[in-house]
């Protein structure tokens, strides 16, 4: 039996290369809380995975899963070394029997098998970043560890929710050895998991669970993990049905939990529509993985765009600009990030929405690590008859297409500008596809090359657009992206402001404010901060729908070493605003405003991105500039 075949295949840190604002990210990582967790932080210094006393299931794969591409995309040997030490240990501790995970109890039946499927991923993670031989040896004992371990102790808990992150590593091994039993250990796993596709036909959360109530079903990272599901178990049953699960699943999550960053909410469960509920920082994390896996097998381009919406909107946004500290929770309301004795979430505590080492719980903490390394390597995707530019972002793709050595570079400041500018260099004269991501919210795209204005003509939906043509030696041509301001309706009568892939927030003053001193392993660099505001946030917009271009005013600026900071926004929205009656409570803005007055004065405001932000207003209701205020 042939596995189905995704109609993108991702490339290696082999062929891609970070540049740009992208390149100086990363860089912005390695220097951060995700270069130095090895040196300091029991979890991952004194793991069981390497012998230690400290946790041993699923923090240090986290971390590994991210560490890993990081280093190698960085090139940084001193990285590189650092991860070959943990795989080193990892390699040498397995049993004979191939059981790979910590085994210092002896009933292995109590051990969450999910930290296996999550290692699993790390190897071969590594292997395409090291090309070390020893990798597939090990990941086969470990499989048919595993396999035999399930016919006695099935999945249970977080690895039967997880089930189908095995078949990363199952499909990795099967296209090297056709072995079939291997397509039997994924019906197993199948079998055993949580029944996803079901779920989500009589699909029962439709509202936020309530004050304390807990489940695997409404799990806010369990529900971002499956939806890959579907996908990645087409490969091995070729049903639409599962082709397609996403989907449904995507359509219900945003009807009912959908934030305007593309992310749902989840505090740690599914928690509404309400802008201040906020989002688990893993769940960002994970959203993104299983949209690269969605693009890939799928190649449809709505799932890249979501995968860009959610990248440059909810992913820095939760973390601090330097990458030392970040949040368990982001709220897409944030007026304050303070220690509550009653938080307003559901199911998490008062610390999570801090800025820290490990706010709430430290799963985060490990797993921050993996989504802008993935990102870098999703900016490119290779394709059956050339190559796709997936994410717009500022890198370099080395590969060899049609038997011919091919660069394609991106050079774009995108998206915190309109315009990506490829240089396309090839050896010999060959003849390729280069499939070009056209946006669903741009109208008015355009390629300029050799001298030729194409219009891509605008579609119900994001498409690919295929560029195809002989290239021979060195042709660059530029893609134009215009984007227009757009207001984006949210629940309760408030609007957001995007223009392009980006959503824009009115920043508010901060001050920063060190707590925790007394705890260890929190110093500086890596402390605890709660982070207040110190000017207004309450404010309504003076936009007309019918105008909008007309009151908004955009600002473009240089960029900077952290484009991801208040003050490094590349690009300024300056409209207009009255301040209006809005309560806080329990460290949060309230979810609506009261609107019982609205201020005379008409002020000038400036947004920038919401991932530039740390504290931010995003949904804002709108008032007019000539009504009197009451």
């Amino acid at each position: 039996m042939e596995l189905k075949q995704p109609i993108f295949k991702p490339y290696t840190t082999h062929e891609i290369k970070p540049e740009g604002w992208l390149l100086r990210q990363l860089s912005i990582q390695a220097k951060g809380l995700s270069g130095h967790l090895d040196q300091f932080w029991p979890d991952i210094k004194d793991s069981q995975w390497v012998g230690g006393q400290a946790e041993g299931w699923e923090r240090l794969p986290y971390w590994l899963d991210g560490f890993i591409p990081l280093a190698w995309l960085l090139d940084d040997e001193n990285l590189k070394k650092r991860a070959k030490r943990y795989i080193n240990a990892i390699l040498s501790s397995q049993a004979e029997d191939g059981w790979i995970c910590p085994d210092d109890h002896k009933d292995r039946s109590r051990y969450d098998v999910w930290a296996m499927l999550l290692m699993l991923k790390v190897l071969i993670v590594y292997y395409e970043s090291a090309d070390d031989p020893r990798i597939q040896p090990v990941v086969e004992k470990a499989l048919k560890s595993l396999d035999r371990h399930i016919d006695q102790a099935p999945l249970f808990n977080w690895g039967q929710a997880r089930w189908f992150e095995g078949l990363i590593a199952i499909w990795w091994l099967y296209e090297r050895t056709q072995a079939q039993w291997l397509l039997d250990l994924a019906s197993k796993l199948r079998g055993q998991g949580f029944d996803w596709f079901s779920f989500f036909k009589h699909w029962p959360y439709r509202k936020a669970d309530g004050k304390g109530r807990w489940s695997y079903m409404s799990h806010v990272v369990n529900n971002a993990m499956m939806l890959k599901a579907g996908p990645l178990f087409w490969r091995l049953s070729g049903e639409n049905e599962h082709l397609k699960a996403a989907d449904n699943a995507v359509k219900l999550l945003d009807a009912y939990h959908g934030m305007v960053t593309g992310v749902f909410t989840g505090d740690e469960c599914l928690a509404g529509t309400s802008p201040v509920q906020g989002t688990e920082l893993c769940a960002v994390a994970e959203y993104l993985y299983s949209l690269e896996h969605l693009v890939s097998v799928t190649g449809e381009a709505k799932w890249a765009d979501r995968l860009e919406q959610i990248a440059f909107n909810a992913l820095p946004a939760t973390f601090s600009p330097d990458m030392w500290t970040h949040q368990y929770d982001q709220q897409v309301n944030q007026v304050s990030c303070s220690r509550q004795d009653e938080p307003l979430f559901n199911t998490n505590g008062g610390d999570a929405n801090l800025f820290g080492l490990e706010p709430n719980f430290g799963c985060c903490t490990a797993n921050l690590s993996q989504a802008w390394p993935k990102l870098a390597l999703s900016t490119f995707m290779q394709t059956s008859d050339g190559a796709a530019a997936v994410v717009y972002a500022p890198s370099a793709l080395t590969t060899t297409i049609q038997g011919s050595e091919v660069s394609i570079e991106m050079e774009t400041d995108y998206p915190f500008r309109d315009t990506v500018r490829f240089i396309v260099d090839s050896e010999e004269k060959t003849i390729f596809t280069l499939w070009l991501r056209i946006p669903q919210w741009t109208s008015t795209a355009r390629i300029e090359i050799n001298g030729s204005v194409i219009p891509v003509e605008p579609a119900e939906q994001a498409a690919f657009y295929p560029l195809r043509q002989f290239w021979e030696g060195e042709t660059c041509f530029t893609l134009k992206l215009p984007m227009t301001p757009s207001l984006v309706s949210r629940p309760n009568s408030l609007v957001a402001v995007s223009r392009g892939p980006l959503v824009y927030s009115l920043p508010i003053p901060e001050k920063w404010l060190q707590i925790n001193q007394e705890m260890p392993g929190h110093e500086h660099p890596h402390c605890d901060y709660e982070v207040l505001p110190t000017g207004p946030w309450n404010y309504g917009l003076c936009l007309d729908e019918a105008e909008l271009e007309q009151s908004i005013q955009v600002e473009e600026k240089p960029l900077d070493e952290a484009v991801f900071s208040p003050a490094g926004a590349p690009v300024v929205i300056k409209i207009k605003g009255r301040k209006v009656d809005w309560e806080m409570k329990q460290g949060a803005a309230t979810p609506v405003p009261g609107m019982k007055w609205v201020a005379e004065e008409v002020e000038d405001l400036q947004l920038i991105p919401y991932g530039c932000t740390n504290l931010r207003m995003t949904e804002m209701p709108l008032v007019k500039a000539n009504e009197p205020g009451e």
